[in-house]
């Protein structure tokens, strides 16, 4: 009995020892702040791993009042698009005149998008290309109240539109500064993915100052010059976002979500959006003239990359490289030459040609701004340049001069006598510029001339925007194309 109780507690004591031990050392390691360690084979060092808290990295609660914020101010854009084409009928033309005997064949099709309301009174901005082409517009709120929308003005240089409903006292929100927004911050794009209305998605700041080449293909055409700054980010926008708000955590909109890079057609990572301070610019343009008044510099220019820099002897790869400066501009007579690099734009660095566009883009002809050149001889001078419109004027053309050349979308200007000579007629006024409108939809294009009225020849763009306004029913449009060929197109007014 009594070696029973020796071999008991000696299997007692043998097993008490490993606890104890395994105890001792716990509470070791409890009195002791605890330290990761990730073994270096390399080196056979040990390398501190530090521990990251995810619940404090993204901040919950601010994107609950960013997205509530939002929502209310975020709508559903539906577009019903028709496109109008005119069939000739040779025969009747023979004997009754140019026009007779046609008929109109129209095309249809639907679109949709997203919209901000910027001011409570109806005013709603969204991009260019969501209300292109179309015949009827309808704005949803969050509430899914309907209404008609008009369109106010477009610009399709940046991709910007803005359209009106008659409705008070909305949620419009508020607007940020793009300017302060920094990488890497926190970022939430609301609007209507696939008709889903109402979808908040959030992501960060991958950058800014993006020049994606996609609008007008990246090239001037008829006056227009596309600008692209864009803010990307990794927020998740798919089709049907376009228009729509990227707000920052405070809920404050920083940016209008205009495209996604994909070769699928929905997102893969990357989005980008127009920043607010350039539609700011835009949008009250737009409600005040009907048209953007942009100032230019009156450059050509390009990026600073290494391969400038050996060949040009440069100092560095700063800013951006002046290739060639146009007469009567504001750089010109401010004394800025081929091979100056542009540094700043006040007290804001220049660091590539986009962000130059998106800094003199949001200013008007007129505004004087100061600019931070450096010299072939490497000398730094600050310039102030007084920036002019596309015809080199500094005042802003009043709202009534400008409705005097716009009708239905179109910006027209009256022929010279050298292009008449060259087209061999002897009236007419040509299109300068098309956003969406009733021109458009019915296959007109910038560059045509449009010489006769209902058969009557017109003379000036005043005459002939009269003419439209003043028409009921229809109006039938001789026009030619920039190659001489005569067409004919029946328009529905």
């Amino acid at each position: 009995m009594n070696d029973k109780l020796k071999i008991f507690g000696l299997g007692l004591l043998g097993g008490m020892l490993p606890l104890a031990a395994f105890v001792i050392m716990n509470g070791i390691n409890e009195t002791t702040p605890q330290v990761d360690t990730v073994s270096d084979s390399q080196s056979n060092k040990y390398a501190q791993q530090t521990r990251f808290n995810w619940t404090n990295a993204v901040p919950s609660e601010d994107f609950v009042l960013a997205s509530e914020s939002s929502l209310n101010s975020v709508v559903h854009v539906t577009t019903k698009v028709e496109k109008t084409h005119f069939q000739r009928d040779m025969f009747s033309e023979f004997f009754y005149g140019p026009g007779s005997g046609g008929r109109e064949l129209k095309q249809y099709g639907e679109g949709s998008g997203s919209g901000v309301i910027i001011a409570n009174d109806g005013y709603i901005v969204t991009n260019n290309h969501v209300i292109a082409d179309a015949k009827e517009i309808e704005v949803t709120l969050n509430d899914n109240s309907r209404y008609k929308a008009t369109i106010v003005g477009t610009d399709p240089s940046t991709d910007i539109a803005v359209l009106k409903i008659e409705a008070k006292n909305l949620n419009a929100l508020p607007l940020g500064n793009s300017d302060n927004l920094d990488i890497g911050e926190w970022v939430l794009a609301v609007g209507n993915p696939f008709n889903l209305t109402s979808t908040v998605t959030a992501g960060i700041v991958s950058a800014k100052a993006r020049n994606l080449n996609m609008i007008g293909g990246g090239k001037s055409s008829n006056g227009m010059v596309p600008i692209e700054s864009f803010i990307q980010t990794d927020a998740a926008v798919n089709p049907g976002n376009s228009g729509g708000a990227l707000v920052n955590t405070n809920g404050e909109l920083i940016g209008i979500n205009t495209a996604i890079a994909s070769q699928t057609g929905s997102y893969s990572g990357y989005s980008f959006a127009v920043p607010v301070n350039l539609v700011k610019k835009v949008m009250k343009d737009l409600i005040s003239y009907g048209v953007v008044q942009r100032g230019y510099l009156g450059i050509q220019m390009t990026d600073v990359t290494q391969e400038l820099k050996e060949d040009k002897n440069l100092k560095n790869l700063d800013g951006v490289y002046v290739a060639s400066v146009l007469d009567n501009s504001g750089a010109k007579k401010a004394g800025i030459v081929p091979g100056d690099i542009i540094l700043k734009v006040g007290n804001e660095p220049v660091v590539s040609p986009s962000s130059l566009q998106e800094k003199i883009g949001s200013r008007q002809p007129g505004d004087k701004v100061a600019v931070t050149i450096r010299r072939k001889n490497g000398s730094v001078e600050t310039k102030e340049i007084i920036l002019r419109n596309k015809n080199g004027e500094t005042s802003l053309i009043s709202k009534k001069e400008i409705e005097k050349n716009t009708a239905l979308g179109a910006t027209f200007g009256t022929l010279s006598s050298k292009q008449k000579q060259e087209l061999n007629i002897r009236s007419g006024v040509e299109i300068e510029s098309l956003t969406a409108g009733k021109l458009k939809s019915a296959g007109l294009q910038e560059g045509m001339i449009i010489t006769k009225i209902n058969n009557k020849p017109v003379a000036s763009a005043e005459e002939l925007t009269n003419k439209l306004r003043g028409s009921n029913g229809g109006v039938l449009l001789e026009v030619m194309t920039r190659s001489g060929v005569k067409d004919y197109v029946a328009i529905g007014l």
